[in-house]
């Protein structure tokens, strides 16, 4: 089965426990359809880079799963109707990584990426 990356993002009014138990309806939602979710990570509550209905954060959360493209159009439908799902994004990937995602390491586990200020001075 293809595999997939979802990105949720829930009103900010909503508890921490509301929010994981969004992971937890969707993640049934794929089951019922013949899929699994591989992994699931809450991000908390983030800044948005612009407004969302009226809304400046928002509770993040990150789904990895394993499912034919009919569960994921049903679990993408059912985000776009819920009152409190104000953005869902969807990514066909080849493989998933291993460990987890880059917003949950801690910036010293995130890799040599280099000093910044060097790399425009070399340009």
């Amino acid at each position: 089965m293809p595999l997939y990356e979802h990105v949720l993002i829930a009103r900010q009014d909503l508890s921490n426990t509301q929010a994981e138990g969004l992971i937890e309806h969707f993640s049934t939602v794929l089951a019922d359809n013949g899929g699994k979710v591989v992994e699931n990570e809450y991000w908390g509550v983030r800044t948005l880079a612009y407004k969302i209905n009226k809304n400046r954060k928002g509770h993040y959360a990150f789904l990895r799963s394993d499912a034919p493209s009919a569960a994921v159009q049903e679990m993408e439908r059912l985000a776009r109707l819920h009152d409190d799902v104000m953005r869902v994004m969807t990514i066909k990937v080849e493989a998933h990584e291993e460990g987890p995602s880059v917003q949950m390491q801690k910036r010293e586990e995130r890799g040599d990426r280099g000093d910044r200020r060097e790399r425009r001075e070399r340009n």
